[in-house]
């Protein structure tokens, strides 16, 4: 066998193990007996309304954090780097510890913002706090990749032809990273609706579809699990796989 067919016949094999828990999940699926279980709609709406929340917060707050480390060089930039991509590399449930020493009723932040009427555990704002801790990282990291495939020279031009920097940022940079800047946000999407162990620790009420996932497998059984379990696909993964098999026609990274 040639290396080229030997090649090939290990891309199949990975392509079909990554494709086995998927295809057995479409075997196992009792269709004749799917029904949501109690609280389950519930369940989405929460990881829906909240997750659309968290996003808009990721995108205000990582784009600025995005083109700045992507278009300056400063001392110490190495560190704002790795405190970018320490909640990623955190494992989920230590994630969530953090959040609770930092951010709980007894955390230096918590305290105070508990005896101003905030409370940052077992609350909607709780929720949006984990999802946003969950999936910025994963945000900054494609959005500042877009933005550092804009070449300069055409902004450049732009600021040669007296429009202000701002200006030139959303005529021209934007524009140019759009796809980069929409799979970020999609990525993020699904990041933040399918986070499981920080919000486990941080939120545990009220339960999105994660949590209700695992609640419905330990109270009723695995029967339970599939009608979420096949929402929660629908809803999170046509906007990333969309996006990202644009982005791999268009060679954007």
């Amino acid at each position: 066998m040639s290396a080229k067919r030997t090649i090939a016949a290990l891309g199949l094999l990975a392509t079909a193990t990554l494709a086995l828990p998927f295809a057995g999940l479409l075997w196992a699926t009792p269709w004749l007996r799917l029904h949501y279980a109690a609280g389950d709609l519930g369940a989405l709406w929460v990881s829906i309304g909240y997750t659309l929340l968290a996003l808009v917060i990721v995108v205000a707050l990582g784009t600025p954090l995005a083109w700045w480390l992507a278009r300056h060089r400063f001392r110490g930039k190495w560190l704002v780097d790795a405190l970018v991509l320490l909640p990623l590399l955190s494992p989920p449930l230590a994630m969530g510890l953090l959040l609770v020493i930092s951010y709980g009723p007894y955390g230096w932040v918590g305290h105070p913002l508990q005896r101003a009427g905030l409370l940052l555990t077992n609350t909607p704002a709780a929720f949006v706090l984990a999802q946003v801790y969950a999936s910025a990282p994963y945000y900054v990291v494609s959005a500042r990749a877009a933005f550092e495939g804009v070449p300069r020279e055409l902004e450049h031009i732009g600021l040669s032809l007296g429009r202000s920097p701002w200006r030139v940022f959303w005529r021209v940079t934007v524009p140019l990273s759009t796809l980069g800047l929409a799979a970020g946000v999609a990525l993020a999407w699904v990041r933040a609706l399918g986070e499981f162990g920080i919000v486990l620790i941080v939120a545990y009420f009220p339960q999105g579809i994660p949590v209700k996932l695992w609640v419905n497998l330990q109270e009723v059984g695995l029967d339970a699990v599939y009608p979420l379990l096949w929402t929660f696909f629908a809803v999170a993964l046509p906007l990333p796989l969309v996006l990202g098999l644009a982005s791999r026609r268009q060679a954007i990274y």
